[in-house]
């Protein structure tokens, strides 16, 4: 689902013994494992070298293990229209903020390691050195909150749900990585891998899935393709609490959560209470903030952040203002162009509308100069393409070069252009019409840009956010100058949400930034065989980059895999799609001063949902004091 446009996105036996009763329990249950030679059993798998941790761990290394457990952290989701269900795996309806929190997967990753994933609902896993693929052991104790135990059967099941009722785009990706999986008996399932899928991810794939309870689609008759009234009933930390339908939703902390002492999750969880509030605009949503409606807000606008964190509780201390610095791969924030119009398939179309929007003009008169310019896919990190292709991803360009844009293979990556002080700037606009009139798209005497039979150049501009009109209008106005003829039409949520998923827009803001270690997710995103999901907002069908994608899954190497990314990243961005917007290296929170976290939070995650713990001593005198409702 396209994101709103914003500024900026019980005891546990010692792992020795499970290691060791895993063992036993393989043991004449499956022979393709009691006859395979060299067998990995592991906590844990990870994609390129080892695991940080080992098996005997007693804690993740940036948690504080003896975490109180209490009290309520809440959250708003401004410039919403609300929520009708609780099902966030079907684009019918909208599903309700952390509305799959209760679920859990066999695997699990860490906010300070990329590529690893450990066991939670399993005690081990196993599978031979080439991955064709893999038996997770479930801990015998894993439990839904309804007490029923979670057995092989649920993860088969679950499984079988995502494939055939999941999202589209996320049935594609399964089929093509499981060939079967089959139940060994109530506690070990076995997956089979597609013979000549690439294997570096499919074991995370599949133990990332989340699991749910086979009783409790029978008892409810759940349909995973249709919204739901009844939240879903997991084996999480977090069961459903109370919502107010378009308002409110709140999740309370299992107390008897049977994972709770697993190594894996010992300082975590810490709060009794999650709560989450709507706000029809971001301005309602800050103004709830300072009364003390909620407690902890991620500041997405530039503008309050810079002008109007001057408030009472600010000023007397109750609440305190924070800078973290944010390790994770850019958003990849951008206007997306909907290439099923057939205006918009010319290249050099979408390139001249790139050209009019001035991110240094916007920057220092809008942002307070606070963002950077998005330039690549995989911004933030090592894998965004720079200068001209090396000899390593030219050996992956040349074949498909032919399908790409001239200068693939000498020019260097596409970047973002660069604009003067002045709103428009001038050498750009010149540059942008030069190439609407090879275009075909020449001015008229009323100034704007028509094709030989006469049809106006348009442009709408869909845009659910108040506040973001601000940032579209200069460049609509930029858009206007061009002969373009161009509109910010607002629109509520709901019919925002309507309008992308049916494919109904001229461009849209949407978030394409991927993940640290790209695979099979780039087929949602950039795949020809997704082009009609709603995770492929552009429409991009292009036989290159579905080369170029095969080639990020097939790498078995932490280098083949960035020079293959680097290649796709390059390719990606010479098509011009996109309009890129900008990013913050930092991650810019507010909240009341009852809040504690460790002293070096991960690279990789803020986690005030997961590791910051409640303080009640502070909780109590900001209550005495009047600073919350």
């Amino acid at each position: 689902m396209p994101l709103a446009a914003q500024e900026t996105p019980p005891a546990e036996p010692s792992p020795d013994a499970a290691n060791d009763a895993a063992a036993d329990a393989s043991s004449g249950v499956d022979e393709s494992v009691a006859g395979e030679e060299n067998l990995i059993r592991s906590h844990g798998v990870s994609t390129f070298g080892d695991l940080a941790l080992p098996a005997d761990f007693e804690h993740l290394p940036y948690v504080n293990p003896d975490a109180p457990k209490g009290g309520e952290i809440a959250q708003s989701i401004p410039n919403s229209t609300g929520f009708d269900n609780y099902n966030p795996f079907t684009f019918r309806g909208r599903g309700a903020a952390l509305s799959s929190i209760m679920l859990e997967s066999t695997l699990t990753g860490t906010a300070d390691e990329i590529g690893a994933a450990y066991c939670l609902l399993c005690s081990t896993l196993e599978y031979p050195e080439s991955r064709d693929w893999v038996i997770f052991n479930l801990r015998p104790e894993a439990a839904f909150s309804d007490g029923t135990p979670l057995t092989a059967h649920d993860v088969l099941f679950s499984y079988e749900q995502l494939r055939d009722k999941g999202l589209s785009s996320f049935r594609v990706v399964i089929a093509q990585q499981v060939m079967k999986a089959e139940v060994l008996d109530d506690h070990r399932i076995k997956f089979y891998f597609t013979p000549d899928y690439p294997r570096r991810d499919v074991i995370q794939s599949v133990g990332s899935l989340p699991v749910f309870s086979r009783d409790d689609f029978s008892d409810n008759e759940r349909d995973l393709e249709q919204p739901m009234q009844e939240p879903f009933i997991g084996s999480g930390p977090y069961v459903f609490d109370r919502a107010d339908v378009n308002k409110m939703v709140s999740y309370k902390r299992n107390p008897d959560y049977w994972g709770a002492d697993l190594p894996i999750n010992r300082g975590r969880f810490n709060f009794d209470r999650i709560r989450y509030e709507y706000f029809a605009d971001y301005d309602a949503a800050f103004e709830a903030f300072k009364a003390g409606e909620y407690t902890f807000r991620h500041e997405v606008s530039s503008i309050i952040w810079a002008t109007r964190y001057d408030f009472p509780a600010l000023d007397r201390g109750w609440a305190v203002k924070e800078t973290f610095p944010d390790g994770t791969i850019a958003s990849g924030q951008a206007w997306v162009l909907n290439l099923r119009r057939p205006d918009f398939q010319d290249i050099r179309v979408r390139e001249a509308i790139g050209l009019m929007f001035n991110f240094e003009w916007s920057n220092q008169a809008l942002f307070y100069g606070l963002y950077s310019r998005v330039d690549s896919f995989w911004d933030n990190s090592e894998l965004a393409a720079t200068g001209t292709p090396s000899p390593e991803e030219l050996a992956l360009l040349e074949p498909v070069a032919g399908d790409l844009p001239d200068g693939i293979l000498t020019d260097e990556a596409v970047t973002s252009p660069e604009s003067g002080e002045r709103q428009l700037d001038r050498p750009n606009l010149r540059r942008a019409a030069e190439l609407l009139n090879e275009a075909g798209w020449t001015t008229g005497n009323d100034g704007m840009r028509r094709n030989s039979e006469g049809r106006v150049l348009k442009l709408e501009i869909l845009n659910d956010s108040q506040t973001f009109d601000r940032v579209i209008n200069p460049f609509v106005e930029n858009l206007r100058a061009l002969g373009i003829d161009a509109r910010n039409t607002r629109v509520d949520n709901a019919e925002y949400e309507n309008r992308a998923r049916s494919h109904d827009f001229d461009i849209i803001s949407d978030h394409l930034g991927q993940d640290p270690i790209p695979g099979a997710g780039l087929q949602q995103y950039f795949g020809s065989a997704n082009v009609g999901d709603v995770f492929n907002v552009m429409g991009l069908a292009n036989p290159a980059i579905d080369a170029l994608i095969r080639n990020v899954e097939a790498a078995e190497s932490n280098d083949e895999l960035t020079f293959a990314t680097r290649a796709l990243d390059r390719a990606l961005r010479s098509l011009r799609f996109w309009v890129p917007q900008w990013y913050n290296a930092n991650r810019l929170v507010a909240y009341y001063d009852m809040y504690e976290h460790p002293e070096t939070l991960p690279p990789y995650a803020l986690g005030e949902l997961d590791f910051w713990w409640f303080n009640q001593e502070k909780y109590d005198a900001l209550k005495a004091e009047g600073a919350l409702r």
